[in-house]
């Protein structure tokens, strides 16, 4: 399971550039995944290439970031000489399915409806007035939307993306007065079981502790993980 590769298609940047074993991948700023660089080999004229990418950043306003998973290994050291700094460690965390079954009802669409964005971006919206981006990122490849819902509004959220016999679950999130009711992990078990595939993978952040033993509870262990260098 070629996670690195999984998580580029599952969150799709609006603009790649190839170049020489790296995709340049940007999104309006909005999420470092999709405004960072993809590490599949390592190009001929380094040098070249750094200086490339980080033209390329330049130019839009922003920062070069690099993903540094397992195929980037040997480029983490290159960036760290040249002053690139270590930043959001993520562990990737793989489950077998199915899990239980959800203990509330759960709203599965095939698009994100209004109150399923406002209440991902009031607990995500890291990116100030990127909404309209990550929105555009959302539906750049098939997908399945889920929520548990009270008087018309999403209380818990998340993303499904069906990829072969995988499920990748992304932009998990509750409304703060919604929590510690189990939503969440009911907006978890209805994406699986609708998926119906043999494995499901997310992303959490290593320093969300509260977050990696939740997923551990429903089955997920850590399968491997990668850190951002930016600059």
């Amino acid at each position: 399971m070629d996670l690195d590769l999984l998580m580029d298609r599952a969150w799709p940047a609006l603009e790649r550039v190839e170049l020489d074993g790296w995709t340049l991948r940007h999104a309006e700023g909005v999420t470092k995944r999709a405004n960072s660089v993809l590490v599949t080999g390592m190009p001929a004229d380094l040098g070249g290439a750094l200086e490339t990418t980080e033209a390329f950043y330049a130019c839009r306003g922003l920062p070069a970031v690099f993903s540094i998973g397992a195929r980037a290994a040997d480029l983490d050291a290159v960036l760290e000489e040249r002053g690139y700094r270590v930043v959001d460690p993520v562990h990737s965390m793989v489950a077998r399915t199915p899990l239980g079954a959800p203990a509330h009802e759960v709203r599965v669409e095939s698009a994100p409806w209004q109150g399923w964005l406002e209440s991902w971006w009031a607990v995500d919206g890291r990116y100030g007035d990127g909404l309209e981006a990550a929105a555009k990122i959302c539906a750049g490849v098939p997908a399945w939307y889920a929520a548990v819902e009270e008087d018309g509004v999403a209380l818990a959220v998340g993303r499904g993306v069906p990829q072969g016999d995988t499920l990748g679950v992304y932009c998990m999130a509750t409304l703060p007065r919604a929590r510690r009711r189990g939503l969440a992990r009911s907006v978890l078990r209805a994406l699986v079981r609708h998926a119906g595939s043999a494995t499901a993978y997310l992303v959490v952040t290593a320093a969300n502790e509260a977050a990696s033993a939740f997923y551990r509870g429903e089955g997920f262990e850590i399968h491997g993980g990668y850190h951002y260098r930016v600059r």
